[in-house]
């Protein structure tokens, strides 16, 4: 019978047939379809037949956290893309797909964190790089709209209220707009971002509002 035609439970005695002759390979490849057909079953033979030093786990959990993932179940997906970058630390494509999740659940700090750690393994990683610098402007953007809103209330500011106002809107220029600034070119001169472009455009625009 075709593997693709086999369900769950007769594809998994293979996995085991498979993993006694080390042919690790074969096993994950057997494990994926397994994952297809039956999440839950997979998961068990996982957890209950493989152990912590198994060659084939790594790939294995990749394909529970890689399935998990694409049917958006995001929370269980973390976990196992938590431990591959556990078991795999400089492993870029596990990194992104944790970031990634981590954007997803609103862990937008963590996020960063492991973005930091692939640009620290690949500078010029395009995912990375993008988040960065876009997290960076959303910050500095907020700051300059307080900042701007603020300043619009005083009715008559005093000459000393002005020069803080200018004050802050350097410090905005030189710290957070000028990261998001680094980081954003690192993209466009990888990739024709439309976006980045326009981002850059207001990064600019502030620059010069600043030096008025």
């Amino acid at each position: 019978m075709s593997l693709k035609a086999q369900t769950a439970e007769q594809i998994i005695p293979n996995i085991s047939n498979a993993l006694a002759q080390q042919h690790w390979e074969e096993a994950s490849n057997l494990f994926r379809l397994a994952v297809d057909k039956d999440l839950f079953k997979a998961e068990k033979f996982f957890q209950e037949e493989i152990s912590p030093d198994c060659p084939a786990r790594t790939e294995m959990i990749h394909q529970l956290g890689f399935y998990c993932k694409g049917s958006r179940n995001y929370e269980k997906a973390y976990d196992y893309y938590k431990e591959l970058v556990e078991l795999r630390p400089r492993e870029v494509i596990y990194l992104i797909s944790l970031a990634d999740l981590e954007v997803i659940l609103g862990k937008e700090n963590d996020a960063l964190k492991t973005y930091d750690k692939i640009l620290s393994i690949d500078s010029n990683n395009l995912a990375a790089n993008i988040f960065i610098g876009n997290y960076y402007f959303f910050i500095a953007d907020k700051e300059k709209r307080t900042l701007d809103s603020e300043f619009k209330k005083m009715q008559s500011p005093t000459r000393m209220q002005y020069a803080n106002y200018r004050n802050e809107l350097a410090r905005l220029v030189t710290t957070e707009f000028e990261k998001a600034k680094t980081f954003l070119e690192k993209v466009v001169r990888q990739f024709p971002s439309v976006e980045a472009k326009n981002t850059l455009d207001k990064i600019h625009a502030v620059e010069l509002e600043s030096k008025k």
